[in-house]
């Protein structure tokens, strides 16, 4: 085969890999159904920008849609009156209900004890690890 020859085979290749990841967006799936083995997938993402972007579009074209399908599923929950589906709505989208971390005003001339200022140090973490 020339060299002009397996470029277009590449690129052929390239572009039915990239319509399977748009459809199922498993990459072994994917390659399996293109053909292409699973280390030629990793390799032209490491090797081709332009197929490392339009792998990465594809794939968040696909959890774009399940996100949308996602949120259709929980607003009709919450329109059946599925109170769990309720609760994470109102806690995700109105701050009247979101979970809150409330730090007090502790008066000076109490000292902490040991296990207090642990409690209180694993707590700041766990918060600024979330931010």
């Amino acid at each position: 085969m020339t060299s002009t020859g397996l470029q277009n085979r590449i690129k052929q290749e390239k572009k039915l890999l990239l319509e399977h990841l748009e459809k199922t967006p498993i990459v072994q799936i994917a390659c399996e159904k293109s053909g292409v083995g699973r280390s030629t997938y990793y390799r032209w993402m490491q090797s081709d920008k332009a197929f490392a972007k339009a792998s990465r579009e594809a794939l968040s074209k696909w959890v774009a849609m399940m996100n949308d399908l996602a949120e259709s599923q929980l607003l009709k929950a919450v329109k059946d009156g599925n109170m769990s589906a309720i609760a994470f709505w109102l806690r995700s989208r109105h701050t009247s209900y979101s979970n809150k971390l409330e730090i007090v005003d502790i008066p000076e001339r109490e000292e902490l004890t040991k296990e207090q200022k642990e409690i209180v140090r694993r707590v700041l973490k766990a918060y600024q690890s979330k931010e």
